[in-house]
């Protein structure tokens, strides 16, 4: 594999442990990418938001130009819950009777605390950004947050798909005893003070039963899409990163067969932070040499486990720079780095 063939894809997610290297193995492929003439966009979903300041600009939630092809985004995944439940608010406001106004703000303000919201509404935005690639974007780069993270959000769509489609069957069945009530005479008349849904001059049945079936579908379509491009292995790439040490290399196995379990395989693995040869690096004061020898001792075994037990898929090694990477032109190298090793 080579960088070229791997931006023949339209979306991919760079994961892994936090604290590996994903934030900067994800802006160096932005780079290289928008290098070649792709319009990239390159997205973070971490709450613990470094692409600005590896970029050293201010990005935030508005598509931002970082280079020439390339723009950045920083999804805020409270802010996301926020508009989400707004957007929903106003939705049902307009289906239902205004003296039910109250409960549906006291509902949704108890629902914008609730387990899951957040991640529920960042998974809404990514499907919505995911539409764009191929279309709005050449290609959409996803700097995920921690492991954990990435496989809830590559579950969702199923566990989403499938509540959306008991909300159907549900509203289907309101919407047949609904229209046995208006065939029996028991329609509602405008201004029933009875009545909790708008009477049928306000909102007649069958075009409130359109509606709420059409927002679901739609929900439920961008879902659908979402998954599909997930599996497809000619549109979507999986890298992740890991360093030489023992927990990055068991938190990846963990990745790895969580992905399996959706039959999805990882495209390629960058191994980072690998410490220099000795030939290309500083001699070590005498003081230090054992601690030196003892660490790459220790690293080298670490990477004999890496190669067997990640033996079927591409890996490319970044070594341990000098100084810490930030801005275009060290990003640029590491770049250069990823392209060298993985075309060799």
């Amino acid at each position: 594999m080579n960088l070229r063939t791997l931006f023949e894809h339209h979306l991919i997610f760079v994961g892994g442990k936090g604290g590996v290297g994903k934030t900067t193995t994800a802006a160096s492929l932005g780079l290289a990418a928008a290098a070649q003439g792709r319009t990239t966009l390159l997205v973070s979903t971490d709450p613990a938001h470094s692409l600005g300041d590896i970029f050293e600009r201010r990005i935030g939630n508005q598509e931002t130009s970082l280079a020439e092809h390339l723009w950045g985004l920083e999804i805020d995944p409270d802010a996301e819950a926020e508009r989400h439940i707004d957007a929903v608010k106003q939705q049902m406001k307009q289906l239902v009777h205004p003296r039910l106004y109250d409960e549906i703000d006291r509902q949704l303000e108890l629902a914008r605390y609730a387990p899951g919201a957040s991640e529920a509404a960042l998974l809404e935005r990514v499907a919505a950004l995911m539409g764009d690639a191929g279309t709005h974007m050449d290609l959409v780069i996803f700097d995920t947050a921690p492991s954990g993270h990435t496989v809830r959000l590559l579950s969702l769509p199923e566990v989403m798909g499938a509540w959306t489609d008991g909300l159907l069957r549900h509203q289907e069945r309101s919407g047949r005893f609904a229209s046995a009530l208006k065939t029996l005479g028991g329609g509602r008349s405008k201004g029933d003070d009875l009545s909790m849904i708008d009477a049928a001059e306000d909102h007649p049945i069958d075009s409130m039963a359109g509606q709420i079936n059409e927002v679901l579908q739609t929900r439920r379509r961008r879902f659908l899409v979402a998954r599909d491009q997930l599996v497809d292995s000619s549109a979507t790439a999986f890298l992740l990163v890991l360093n030489p040490d023992k927990l990055s290399i068991l938190e990846s196995r963990k990745v790895v067969d969580l992905l399996r379990r959706f039959k999805l395989e990882v495209s390629g693995l960058v191994v980072n932070r690998v410490l220099p040869d000795a030939a290309t690096r500083e001699t070590a004061p005498d003081a230090s040499a054992d601690f030196w020898t003892e660490r790459r001792v220790q690293e080298q075994s670490y990477l004999a486990e890496i190669k067997e037990t990640f033996r079927s898929m591409p890996r490319v090694v970044v070594p341990l720079l000098s100084r810490d990477v930030y801005g275009t032109t060290a990003l640029q190298q590491v770049g250069e780095v990823l392209d060298r090793e993985w075309s060799n």
